[in-house]
């Protein structure tokens, strides 16, 4: 059967498609979206999913030999009223290295307008990049989550910014180093 599948694989034109699911949350939509992916002999490559109240949210990375079209109709099959799909090819070249090292942003204080600007601005003055934000708002208390890459010489300057900037907004901010896990 691995055989047949590389081969497969071989003789046919790879595709690398960016599949996004957004609706109305309920059970099951992760296993089905699964389900028909692997019908289609698609492989799951990255992933993220997340529930923002009561909004399902979800986007994939995957590659095989199905077309972005045969890959929505099928995923038509679990749209309903409250789901809308998303397919379109990607590059896989465009991954791109990061610019520095991993570092964690976390922000927290009274919410109003302008964090998530303000804030992700600094990185972007500096060249960061943000690899992994969220956000949540919890009675007046807004939480602020985001992963960045920064380079070397440029963290103790986005610390100092990102001081300022929290000050300026009155909330709290803090830059640390991400530990990394092996797997």
């Amino acid at each position: 059967m691995e055989r047949g599948r590389r081969e497969v694989w071989q003789n046919a034109r790879v595709t690398n498609l960016a599949i996004t699911v957004l609706g109305h949350d309920r059970p099951g939509i992760i296993a089905r979206t699964a389900d028909l992916l692997a019908e289609l002999q698609m492989n799951l490559e990255d992933s993220s999913m997340t529930l923002l109240r009561g909004h399902f949210a979800m986007t994939l990375i995957c590659s095989g030999t199905a077309s972005a079209a045969d890959v929505e109709a099928k995923l038509a099959k679990i749209i309903d009223d409250s789901l809308s799909v998303s397919v379109r090819e990607v590059d896989p070249e465009a991954d791109h290295a990061a610019v520095g090292e991993s570092y964690l942003i976390t922000v927290h204080g009274a919410d109003q307008l302008g964090i998530v600007a303000r804030l992700t601005g600094v990185l972007a003055e500096s060249g960061g990049n943000i690899t992994d934000l969220s956000t949540r708002l919890s009675g007046g208390l807004y939480v602020l989550l985001a992963e960045v890459d920064i380079a070397a010489d440029a963290v103790e300057g986005v610390r100092q910014r990102l001081q300022e900037v929290a000050s300026g907004l009155g909330v709290e901010a803090n830059l640390r180093p991400v530990e990394r896990d092996e797997l």
